[in-house]
């Protein structure tokens, strides 16, 4: 079945600080901001060929747990956690299914849950 060709282009989060997680995101991936829409809606181009990260200026963003996040996987989890914190997100928690296979919660400074993961 078909669906008219539809891919994921971009990814989009909202936030009060577009520019400062933007770029915090963009550190994180050795990515580039490629427009900054005067800070109300800055694009983050990670490479590789993934979607665009991008974050949109808002005055209240929405409360509680964010309902959709990233799921990004390394080679070495454990050094990928620890330079994520490094550079400014925090541990959520670190979980493992019955299978043996273990994923770290972490948030970015903003708050927004991310998981990371061993490469499959």
């Amino acid at each position: 079945m078909s669906h008219m060709g539809l891919r994921l282009g971009m990814i989009t989060i909202d936030t009060t600080d577009a520019n400062s997680l933007a770029r915090w995101w963009a550190d994180q991936f050795d990515g580039e901001i490629v427009a900054d829409n005067d800070g109300w809606y800055v694009m983050v181009r990670i490479g590789d060929g993934s979607p665009i990260l991008s974050f949109q200026k808002v005055t209240d963003p929405t409360p509680g747990k964010n309902r959709m996040h990233l799921d990004l996987t390394a080679p070495d989890i454990d050094a990928e956690v620890a330079r994520l914190v490094e550079a400014g997100a925090s541990v959520v928690g670190t979980h493992t299914m019955d299978e043996g296979f273990t994923w770290t919660v972490l948030a970015d400074p903003d708050g927004n849950q991310f998981c990371v993961a061993p490469e499959h």
